[in-house]
């Protein structure tokens, strides 16, 4: 009885003989997208990741252009991981930023709608 236990022990952590299999969410903290320019579901640089260490959050920053009748128009975003994120309007004469924070999964900071 003890061998039939053994072998679905081992059959479980061990999908291939030789290597323990550790999900990746318990290897490493919670991951966020990483990006300075993202627009419309794209990067226009390097789309990176970062883990999040002690008091950080996932962060997305949207700024908008505020037009002449006072209305916001999406510019971009910036993603990052985020020391004392706090979501916040920033408003301007001329932009508005948005700071939203996230880490309740990986990658949560990805702009939806935009």
């Amino acid at each position: 009885m003890f061998v039939l236990f053994w072998l679905v022990t081992v059959s479980l952590f061990c999908p291939y003989p030789g290597e323990l299999h550790i999900p990746k969410e318990a290897a490493i903290g919670t991951l966020c997208y990483k990006c300075n320019i993202y627009h419309l579901g794209s990067c226009y640089e390097v789309m990176t990741s970062c883990t999040l260490k002690y008091k950080q959050l996932c962060a997305v920053e949207n700024f908008y252009i505020l037009t002449k009748k006072g209305q916001s128009m999406y510019h971009y975003s910036r993603l990052s991981c985020m020391t004392n994120c706090e979501a916040i309007n920033f408003l301007g004469f001329e932009k508005r930023t948005e700071l939203l924070c996230c880490n309740h999964r990986n990658y949560c900071n990805l702009p939806v709608g935009l």
